[in-house]
């Protein structure tokens, strides 16, 4: 089969028997019903506009109509280089999930870093993420994190992918170093006099709240969250959106920035190989109280080590 024999096959898929083709191919391009069976019957060719066209209209990748089963065509979320960017970021995020109805889309969340929803929840946390991300992928010169100026509009773009996480089923694989980075990032900071020890202390404070809601959501057995405790594989802050009819999978390249596919193949691997990474984790929805009292456990001491590190510190 060529490409444009399947897209036509994709296209009858999604819209069904009950419908014509002609009739679907003519509205969306805009041209009469004798021009739409021209293309149908492949005496005519689709135009790269049109395809375009009608892969955006009926939610297909055009990773399907590459025929090289070993190539991919992927977007990317939007490079930062300034402020400014983060917004586009942001826009460009939600449009990508724009096809998912939240209450239908189960999302698995390999969590090398404490995840993205946990940093644009309103804290100093999320504050001070934005500052490692402002840091790590510009070329400004670091400034004191008190003096850091976050335009209010970008976390107002964060809003709709905070509720996107909330509304939906998530499912997310921690191991015991998900918190490290963080962690390290505060002390670095502090230690390098552009985090004030009040500051410091509140961050540690802040990733010890997240620490205790996630111990609560499991103790309570939260029907839309599902956590699980790896031991045997790097994580990697890969995210990979499901439903029904759609699957996307976001694979970051950067501190932010990820490589999105909706290409069925890709996501489907991908999500073999996420049932592979659960069936050699624990679930501590449905451990017992001691063994999610030993992984919680863990993560406090690890936040009380960098606690006593700054309340110590002493400059030599």
């Amino acid at each position: 089969m060529n490409p444009q024999e399947i897209l036509l096959k994709e296209i009858r898929q999604i819209i069904g028997n009950e419908t014509s083709i002609n009739e679907a191919i003519s509205t969306v391009l805009q041209i009469s019903y004798d021009a739409a069976h021209r293309r149908i019957s492949m005496k005519s060719k689709f135009s790269i506009e049109e395809t375009v066209a009608l892969c955006k209209e009926y939610g297909i990748s055009m990773d399907q109509l590459f025929q090289q089963n070993d190539s991919l065509i992927v977007e990317k979320t939007k490079s930062i280089k300034t402020q400014a960017d983060f917004k586009a970021y942001f826009e460009k995020s939600k449009a990508f999930l724009s096809d998912f109805n939240p209450a239908e889309t189960t999302l698995y969340y390999s969590a090398k870093d404490i995840p993205m929803n946990y940093a644009v929840a309103g804290t100093l946390f999320s504050k001070f993420k934005f500052f490692i991300w402002y840091n790590l992928l510009t070329n400004k010169k670091a400034t004191p994190f008190e003096d850091f100026i976050f335009d209010t509009s970008i976390i107002n773009e964060t809003s709709a992918l905070k509720q996107f996480f909330e509304h939906s089923k998530r499912v997310e694989i921690w191991n015991d170093t998900t918190i490290n980075s963080s962690l390290q990032q505060i002390y670095y900071f502090f230690e390098s006099g552009l985090l004030h020890y009040t500051n410091a202390k509140l961050l540690l404070e802040d990733v010890a709240e997240i620490i205790a809601n996630l111990e609560q959501k499991c103790q309570t057995n939260t029907p839309d969250f599902q956590l699980y405790h790896n031991e045997l594989l790097i994580l990697n802050n890969s995210v990979l959106f499901t439903s029904e009819q759609k699957l996307k999978f976001f694979l970051p390249y950067n501190a932010l920035g990820y490589y999105v596919t909706s290409d069925k193949n890709a996501c489907l691997e991908q999500k073999e190989y996420i049932a592979n990474q659960l069936s050699n984790s624990k679930s501590l929805n449905q451990s017992g109280k001691k063994d999610q009292k030993i992984f919680f456990n863990k993560m406090r001491q690890k936040i009380d080590f960098y606690k006593t590190k700054i309340e110590n510190y002493v400059v030599e």
